[in-house]
């Protein structure tokens, strides 16, 4: 796609005025990958359930990444995936240990329903996760604090708000935490994305307090420098994976350059 824009920008075809470029993209039938074999039989059964046999290319490559250690920020199109990553990578660390923490932001409240309700049909039992934010009533909040869970999905508003003020409430959460999982990336720009970066930062002093190293792992719809916003955003490095292994349709563009007006 990067190519594809890049000669659309270059082609002397639409300097001219009245002219109309069209470029066919064919289909992809997909790359598909067999489920890794770190991965747990009953991690295996779980996917098995929900229909899914092999993984694509690009979430063996972030899983792998991950479980070495790795910060990952994943740049793939809509609906190719990229919650399931994280999804796994904290589902796996759980099974492993039931002490593991992970903190996943997100910066519309849908969002976070939607991905507490897919971690409960795919990974219940397994996998315990509340939302703390602006709506959570007093009363829940207590018990989410007392009562931990695997994953705690909020927003960076709250974070800096709600929680990393009040650090020390929290101090069973922080010794465990695993993975930070900051999605919709692309989102964090301009004076928004310097806020969020610094909110951050602190998260990762008060962790790091706590005697903590989380990884952290970025999401996004594509876009042109996944790498560079993910360190500007964190100070930390990381590495990218943006070849999508997900089957796509045929698609066909075409570019007008009107006629200039009588």
């Amino acid at each position: 796609m990067k190519k594809f824009i890049q000669e659309i920008r270059e082609s002397e075809e639409l300097r001219t005025p009245g002219s109309i470029y069209h470029r066919h993209l064919p289909g992809f039938a997909g790359d598909f990958r067999e489920i890794p074999s770190w991965f747990s039989a009953e991690i295996r059964l779980r996917l098995e359930a929900q229909g899914i046999k092999k993984l694509f290319s690009h979430q063996v490559a972030a899983l792998d990444l991950i479980r070495f250690g790795e910060n990952v920020v994943v740049s793939t199109p809509t609906a190719s995936g990229k919650s399931l990553i994280y999804n796994l990578a904290a589902a796996e660390a759980a099974r492993a240990d039931p002490g593991s923490r992970a903190l996943y932001l997100f910066p519309l409240k849908a969002l976070e329903q939607d991905q507490v309700r897919a971690l409960g049909e795919t990974f219940g039992g397994i996998l315990t996760a509340d939302i703390y934010d602006g709506d959570t009533p007093q009363s829940q909040r207590t018990r989410i604090r007392k009562k931990l869970p695997g994953v705690l999905v909020t927003n960076p508003d709250m974070l800096h708000a709600g929680i990393l003020p009040y650090h020390a409430n929290w101090s069973e959460f922080w010794p465990g935490l695993k993975y930070v999982v900051l999605d919709e990336l692309h989102t964090y720009r301009g004076i928004f994305g310097s806020h969020v970066s610094q909110v951050l930062r602190r998260l990762r002093r008060v962790a790091e307090h706590y005697g903590s190293r989380p990884q952290f792992l970025f999401f996004s719809a594509t876009i042109g420098n996944p790498g560079e916003l993910a360190g500007a955003l964190s100070g930390l490095p990381f590495r990218e994976v943006s070849e999508s292994g997900a089957p796509r349709a045929g698609r066909h563009f075409l570019f007008c350059n009107p006629s200039a007006s009588p």
